[in-house]
């Protein structure tokens, strides 16, 4: 098998395990169990917590001291273990430790499997600006297979979801041993400092002014994504208890309505890398937060009925919210990495979107709509809701475009130096 399908093989079942529920986790929670609303907001916040310090943790582990795709492999052997116990959890209490050593397991495998792959796609000569997004675009489709075998199997609001995603996590537990080789490059060096001894040599990043703000504004970005992926489906769940909405397609099969979300990363996947080496990351992370400002503004005056196409104009959209922001950023920082702590480096970017970004996200987010956007009985003011995450966003860019000092050179490549990994890709 080429390098490319191994890699696509990864990525397709990296994102399928996370697919099987991410997004229809609430209707399980809700329609399901009947559990409150604060207690479901606690449980999503796991992956917030879990990337706070299993991803820099896992990076430093191997970076000095185990092969990649082994603790990649470990990792979701472990990770499915714990899902398949979540059906026979019956308190919403223990179900928050039991996702919660879940997203310990996931969560690092995200920024591991692409250290991974730019390991393997440099060391057979590739410039991982033109040849990872291509391979990247299956985990999308992988992310689209699995919101789609849960909903067409009507597993949306059972407990089958999560054993589709134990077995796909099994799967890529045991696949990923046999991964091209990914082993320490940092090791234990003569003269390391602290940092270098307790592998959290990626901190130094934040040395960079220049880095220090991007880094910032990932954290931001990172909020903005845990809205869509906390509300999202909850959202159009709603509007079962609307009359005129009962029956509709995209109450009876919101999660098939979410997928044109990944549908439309595929898309931008593929677009990346003209954008980057056209216009830099500076312009492709502004348009990502003018994106965000846009689909939140769809959905505040979408419904299923006759605003069904802002709602899915606002699933198309996403794609250049989420790739220009999540994907870009990855490459931008293993640009500007050096290949040593490539892992831990990744990590760091995780910890700052899906780890401080996302509990910020989801906590503030929770309290602002439970104060101000609740009503007596109950029901969401959705239209608010959005209004406010789309003032947010449109907040954010216009504080980006005032503080991230960036000079775009388009002759770079992220491979210009691929022994140093100081020049950026953008």
């Amino acid at each position: 098998m080429s390098l490319k399908l191994r890699l696509v093989a990864m990525n397709f079942l990296q994102f399928f395990v996370w697919g099987s529920w991410l997004l229809t986790i609430g209707a399980y929670w809700f329609q399901n169990r009947h559990w409150s609303g604060a207690q479901f907001g606690a449980i999503f916040s796991t992956m917030g917590i879990a990337s706070l310090f299993m991803p820099s943790l896992m990076g430093m582990l191997a970076d000095k001291w185990i092969n990649a795709e082994k603790l990649y492999g470990a990792l979701h052997i472990a990770g499915a273990a714990v899902l398949f116990t979540v059906p026979l959890i019956d308190h919403p209490g223990t179900l928050f430790w039991v996702m919660l050593l879940d997203m310990m397991c996931y969560m690092p495998t995200i920024a591991l499997a692409i250290a991974v792959a730019y390991s393997a796609l440099k060391g057979d000569g590739k410039d991982v600006v033109v040849a990872y997004p291509p391979i990247r675009v299956w985990g999308t489709i992988g992310f689209i297979a699995a919101l789609w075998t849960v909903s067409l199997l009507h597993l949306e609001t059972s407990a089958g979801q999560f054993y589709v995603a134990s077995g796909a996590a099994l799967l890529l537990g045991l696949y990923a041993f046999s991964l091209p080789p990914c082993p320490p490059k940092l090791g234990r060096r003569p003269g390391a400092s602290l940092l270098d001894a307790l592998g959290l040599t990626s901190f130094k990043l934040f040395r960079n002014g220049k880095l220090a703000v991007f880094f910032v504004f990932a954290m931001l970005l990172g909020a903005a994504l845990q809205l869509t992926n906390a509300y999202g489906d909850t959202f159009l769940h709603d509007f079962a208890r609307v009359d005129a909405y009962k029956g509709l397609l995209a109450v009876r099969y919101p999660a098939i309505i979410m997928s044109i979300s990944q549908v439309s990363e595929t898309l931008f996947i593929l677009a990346i890398p003209f954008f980057l080496k056209r216009f830099g990351i500076k312009t492709v992370m502004l348009a990502s937060m003018l994106a965000w400002t846009v689909r939140f503004g769809l959905f505040a005056w979408g419904n299923p009925g006759p605003g069904l196409w802002m709602i899915v104009l606002s699933c198309i959209v996403y794609g250049m919210a989420f790739d220009f922001f999540n994907i870009s950023g990855s490459l931008f920082v293993e640009g500007q990495s050096d290949p040593s702590i490539r892992a831990s480096a990744q990590g760091l970017f995780m910890l700052m979107t899906n780890g401080v970004g996302a509990v910020l996200g989801s906590s503030l987010s929770g309290l602002i709509i439970d104060r101000w956007f609740t009503r007596a009985d109950g029901g969401k003011d959705w239209h608010g809701i959005w209004t406010a995450f789309a003032l947010y966003a449109l907040a954010v860019a216009v504080l980006f475009v005032l503080l991230f000092r960036h000079r775009h050179d388009a002759g770079a490549t992220a491979s210009a130096h691929p022994g140093r990994g100081e020049v950026a890709a953008p």
